[in-house]
C-alpha cells in the first residue's frame, strides 16, 4: 500500500510540474515579444517572429530529446538550465539593448536555447511517466495539463503579472518556478541522482532570489543608460511602460521609450493642437479630448472662459492620476485637473463614444503615434465615422497625426481616413526641436475654412500669422496618394513604421 502511494505521489507531482512548466513556457514566449515590442516597436511584427521562432524551436527541442536515455537526470538538468535562461532573459535582453548594440543577436539566441529546452520537457515527462499509465491516459493527461497551464499563463500575464511585478520581476519569478520544478524532480528521484544537485539548486536560487528582490534597482540602473537625464517616475501599468525624467527644472515624459513632451518645447505643440480648432469653433460649451492624459491639451482647452465643461477620455487611470497628484507635474498643466469644469473617465475611447449619446462642439484627440494595432484602430475610417456621430453640427475635431517629414505617408494616410470618414480637412504642421517637424488634421463635418488665428492671452508661439505658414508643406513633405487607414486593413502602421525605419534604423 506504501509503495502504491509513493507511486501515485511521484505521478501526481510530475503532473503538477507538468502544469507548471507549461506556465512557464508561455509566459517567457510572452516576456520576449513584449520586451522587443516595447524595446523596438511594431507589435505585430515581433509577436508573430518571437513566437514562430519560439515554436519551432521547440519542435527542434521535441526532436532532440530522443537522444536522452538517463531520463531523470536530464529532466533535472533542463529545469537548471530553464531557470537560468528563462530567469535572466529579462535582464539580458534589456541590459543588451542599453549597453550591447545587437539586441536582435541577443533575442534570436534566447528564443531559439529556451524553445529547445521548453521543447524537450514534454517529451521528457511522458517517456518517465511511460510505465505509470496506459500511452492513451499518459499523453491525455500530459498535454490536457499543458494547455490548460497556458491558458493560465496568458491570464496571468496581462492581468496580474505585467502590472504588479513588471518585466524583470517576472522573468526572475518564473526561473525560481522552473527551478522549484526542477527541485521536486531532483527529491522524487534522488535516490539515483545523488547529492550533486544540490548545489547548483541552491546556487542558481540564490541568484534568482537576488535578482527578484533587486529588480528595481536593476531596472533604474538600465533605464538609466536608456535616458539623457535622471528618471524621476517609472512605472509600468497594465498598459504601457511610464517614464518621467528631469534635469535643471526640464521634465521629460516617455511612454514605452516614446517621448511625448519636453517641458522645454511643449507650448508649441499643445498650443499647435488647441488653439486653431478653438479659433475654427464659435461655441466652445462642451469639449471632448481623446487621450492627453497628461493634462497639457487640457491646460490650453480651460484658458478660454466660455467652457463650461470638459471631458477628458484616457484608457490609463496610472497617467491621470499621475498628472493630477504628483506636484511638480500637476504644476505644469497647471492643475487642471482640479477644476470642477473637468471631469476624467479611464475607458478605452472607441468604447466609450459608442456608450456616450453626448454631442460635443470640440473633440481634440491627442494620442501616441500608431504604432500598433491597438493604437491604429483609433486612426481608422470607422473610429472617425465614430467621432464624427458625437459632434455638433457646427463642431469639428483635430488629431495629431505624426511627422510628415519622417513618416510623411503616415501623415497624409491620416488625412485621407478623415476625409473618407466624411470630413473637410485641413493640415497643417509646425517645428518642435524635441519631435522635429510634426503634423495635424483638423477637420469638421460642415466647411469651415480657417485662414488666421486670433490669439488670446498668456500663448507663448500662437500669433495671428502662425496658422498661415502652418497650411504651407514645402515639397519634400506635401501631399503623395496613399491609402485609408482601415480596420480590415491597417495601411497607416506600415507607412508609420517603414517611415520612422527609414530615418532611425
Amino acid at each position: 500500500m506504501e509503495v502504491k502511494n509513493y507511486i501515485l505521489g511521484k505521478e501526481s507531482a510530475l503532473l503538477f510540474g507538468t502544469f507548471v512548466i507549461a506556465i512557464c513556457g508561455l509566459v517567457y514566449e510572452l516576456l520576449e515579444s513584449t520586451i522587443s515590442s516595447y524595446l523596438l516597436g511594431d507589435s505585430v511584427y515581433h509577436f508573430s517572429l518571437i513566437i514562430g521562432l519560439f515554436m519551432s524551436s521547440m519542435g527542434l527541442g521535441a526532436w532532440l530529446s530522443r537522444y536522452v536515455k538517463k531520463l531523470e537526470r536530464a529532466f533535472v538538468m533542463l529545469q537548471l538550465f530553464i531557470a537560468l535562461v528563462g530567469g535572466f532573459s529579462a535582464f539580458v535582453l534589456f541590459y543588451a539593448f542599453a549597453y550591447i548594440d545587437n539586441y536582435e543577436a541577443f533575442l534570436y539566441l534566447i528564443t531559439v536555447v529556451l524553445g529547445a529546452l521548453i521543447g524537450a520537457e514534454i517529451p521528457l515527462i511522458i517517456r518517465i511517466l511511460k510505465n505509470s499509465f496506459s500511452l492513451k491516459s499518459n499523453i491525455s493527461n500530459v498535454f490536457t495539463l499543458d494547455y490548460i497551464g497556458a491558458l493560465f499563463a496568458s491570464l496571468l500575464f496581462p492581468l496580474i503579472l505585467v502590472p504588479q511585478l513588471g518585466l524583470m520581476q517576472t522573468s526572475f519569478l518564473f526561473g525560481g518556478m522552473n527551478l522549484l520544478v526542477g527541485a521536486m524532480a531532483w527529491y522524487i528521484f534522488r535516490k539515483n541522482l545523488g547529492k550533486m544537485y544540490l548545489a547548483p539548486l541552491f546556487l542558481i536560487g540564490l541568484a534568482l532570489g537576488a535578482g527578484f528582490l533587486k529588480a528595481n534597482a536593476l531596472n533604474s540602473f538600465i533605464e538609466n543608460k536608456l535616458y539623457k537625464n535622471r528618471i524621476i517616475y517609472s512605472k509600468q501599468t497594465p498598459y504601457q511602460k511610464i517614464i518621467v525624467t528631469a534635469h535643471k527644472g526640464r521634465v521629460q515624459f516617455y511612454i514605452n521609450g516614446a517621448i511625448q513632451f519636453d517641458t522645454i518645447d511643449e507650448y508649441r505643440y499643445h498650443e499647435s493642437l488647441v488653439h486653431p480648432i478653438m479659433n475654427m469653433v464659435k461655441h466652445h460649451t462642451n469639449v471632448l479630448i481623446i487621450g492627453g492624459g497628461d493634462g497639457m491639451a487640457l491646460r490650453e482647452v480651460l484658458k478660454y472662459s466660455d467652457i463650461k465643461k470638459v471631458t477628458l477620455v484616457d484608457l490609463d487611470s496610472a497617467i491621470t492620476a499621475l498628472f493630477k497628484t504628483h506636484p511638480l507635474l500637476s504644476k505644469l498643466n497647471r492643475h487642471s485637473f482640479n477644476s470642477p469644469k473637468v471631469k476624467v473617465v479611464n475607458m478605452d475611447a472607441w468604447k466609450f463614444l459608442e456608450k456616450s449619446n453626448t454631442l460635443y462642439d470640440v473633440i481634440i484627440i491627442d494620442l501616441p503615434d500608431p504604432n500598433n494595432i491597438s493604437l491604429s484602430r483609433l486612426y481608422t475610417q470607422s473610429f472617425y465615422r465614430l467621432v464624427k456621430a458625437h459632434l455638433a453640427r457646427t463642431g469639428a475635431m483635430v488629431t495629431q497625426a505624426t511627422s510628415p517629414l519622417f513618416s510623411k505617408k503616415a501623415f497624409w494616410c491620416i488625412e485621407k481616413t478623415v476625409k473618407k470618414a466624411g470630413f473637410h480637412t485641413t493640415a497643417y504642421h509646425i517645428y518642435i526641436p524635441s519631435f522635429g517637424e510634426w503634423g495635424f488634421v483638423l477637420a469638421s463635418p460642415l466647411k469651415m475654412p480657417i485662414e488666421t488665428i486670433k490669439p488670446i492671452k498668456g500663448l507663448k508661439f500662437i500669433n495671428t500669422q502662425t496658422f498661415k505658414t502652418m497650411k504651407f508643406f514645402d515639397k519634400d513633405i506635401a501631399k503623395v496618394p496613399v491609402k485609408s487607414n482601415k480596420l480590415s486593413s491597417h495601411a497607416l502602421i506600415y507607412y508609420y513604421n517603414s517611415g520612422w525605419n527609414k530615418w532611425y534604423e
